[in-house]
């Protein structure tokens, strides 16, 4: 995967719409086509219940089917307003399983004029996965999209497909019918399925991907239990012990107390104790490492699908930073001068670790126009919050961290306190250091192009950090001392710092 501080090519050249027709929702998502990640630009969904009643009858909700067709005529009315490039409208398991799933597919494209493609279950498990990768280029593990109608897993072997996919009829809604809501027949069933599957150990102490959106409520009732400081759904990881006391913690809880979760939606509470339930059972099978939950699935991994090889290979954040940049930065340029100027600092770095510096050189002038008696705190809460992909929330606060000091913000703000909660002392130390290589560069080069490559920063052999300067060039001619270059050199563990002009 490259490393890019700056792509020029842009991904798609054209929006792209895609219309979701699931066993619960019916959902429009139109992306901007000029990034590598799937930004949405709009994004409406409508709960229409189509497959309610199909384990029983074999056919699709009469009154979910008429509110379908509705909202997909809606949707591609509005896609073509819109004047999208990509006009994607794929259905998933209700359809599929469904004995009158032809003719609603019939009706839809008569009606609307366009092609619907019903996914097999092993399509919908590979754009399950594929939109994982998408945000986690290097995913490696289990990936498990549960839906309304059905339940895919699928392996993945350091960000390729091991050839390993399955898909159960165990989706939230055919689960909760075919049992009548009661645990241990919903176990009995479930048991029957898992125990088939002879790839479990693919999983065994390698990371689990949870998506779907009955999983995402499991996530937010978490962070609100816990009083996680981070309520950004994606990448949010529990250790696969706390995951399976969190989903027999759900599985016991009433309707009642659920419904009192503030965030929750209302239509997901009664289905949450299976969700619960399945989630405990694949961790049971699975054994994974940790679980990870992802807000990225089948839609964005379709919209991967149309990205070209060459923005695949890109690293999500750093595409996203670059996108930024160009966009509110005044010199995003300056960003690689920056990156390799304050190299001596760090030392040896991971290469996640060199990741997480590119971004925040990329991002270190965006904020340039916030209110300055503002600017800090606005810096750090968009990139603490942002729905940056490929982002775990311990690198997020890292980076948010290294964001704030570069403006000098107050370290006693309550929110940068939630953020330090989330590393160790060796990684706040490494963010503040990052932070203030950044202020101390921009202040030199006033953020301007060719200056900063003119000077460098050594580390003599007494312990001190030494910036060298152009002792002719007018740039650097007034005094520009400053606390902020002793303060640098003590979070890079140095005892003082020294000017030199040559």
């Amino acid at each position: 995967m490259k490393s890019q501080i700056l792509p020029h090519a842009v991904a798609l050249r054209q929006n792209i719409a895609i219309i979701d027709i699931g066993s619960n929702s019916v959902r429009l998502v139109v992306y901007d086509g000029r990034t590598r990640a799937p930004v949405p630009l709009f994004n409406e969904k409508a709960v229409c219940g189509l497959g309610v009643g199909l384990e029983r009858s074999g056919l699709l909700n009469p009154a979910g089917r008429r509110e379908a067709q509705l909202m997909v005529g809606r949707f591609v009315r509005l896609a073509r307003a819109m004047d999208v490039g990509i006009l994607d409208v794929l259905a998933t398991a209700a359809v599929r399983d469904a004995s009158d799933g032809p003719s609603f597919v019939d009706a839809i494209e008569r009606d609307c004029e366009i092609t619907v493609t019903v996914l097999s279950g092993m399509e919908e498990a590979r754009l399950a996965a594929m939109g994982v990768l998408c945000g986690t280029p290097a995913a490696d593990g289990i990936v498990a999209d549960l839906g309304g109608g059905s339940l895919e897993l699928v392996a993945l072997d350091h960000g390729r497909f091991a050839g390993l996919t399955t898909t159960f009829p165990l989706g939230v809604l055919r689960l909760f019918e075919a049992s009548a809501g009661v645990k241990s027949a919903a176990e009995i069933m479930i048991d029957s399925h898992f125990t088939a599957l002879d790839w479990w150990e693919r999983g065994h102490q390698r990371p689990l991907y949870a998506v779907g959106g009955a999983w995402r409520a499991l996530a937010r009732l978490c962070i609100a239990q816990t009083g996680h400081p981070l309520h950004v759904l994606d990448n949010f990881t529990l250790q696969a012990e706390e995951a399976a006391d969190l989903a027999e913690l759900i599985g016991r809880q009433s309707h009642r107390s659920l419904d009192k979760v503030p965030g929750l939606s209302k239509k997901r509470v009664p289905h949450l104790p299976m969700a619960a339930l399945l989630l405990g059972k694949v961790l049971r099978y699975a054994r994974p490492s940790r679980l990870i939950f992802s807000v990225y699935g089948m839609r964005e991994g379709r919209f991967y699908q149309h990205l070209n090889p060459e923005a695949r290979s890109w690293d999500p954040l750093l595409a996203a930073c670059g996108d930024m940049a160009r966009t509110a930065g005044r010199f995003p340029e300056h960003a690689h001068e920056m990156l390799e100027w304050m190299s001596p600092l760090l030392g040896f770095e991971t290469a996640n670790h060199r990741r997480l510096r590119e971004a925040a050189c990329l991002l270190g002038d965006v904020f340039w126009n916030e209110h300055p008696d503002y600017r800090a705190e606005q810096a750090f809460l968009r990139v603490f919050r942002l729905p940056f992909m490929g982002l775990g929330h311990q690198d997020r606060a890292a980076l948010a961290l290294a964001i704030h000091a570069r403006y000098g913000g107050d370290e006693n703000l309550p929110q940068v306190a939630d953020a330090r909660g989330l590393l160790s002392e060796d990684e706040q130390k490494r963010a503040l250091l990052i932070g203030n290589a950044l202020r101390l560069g921009h202040t030199l080069s006033g953020g301007v192009p060719g200056l900063l490559p003119t000077t460098r920063l050594e580390i003599d052999g007494k312990g001190m950090l030494v910036l060298i300067l152009p002792a002719g060039d007018p740039a650097f001619a007034p005094d520009l001392s400053d606390r902020r270059y002793d303060r640098l050199a003590k979070l890079a563990g140095l005892e003082r710092f020294e000017m030199r002009r040559v």
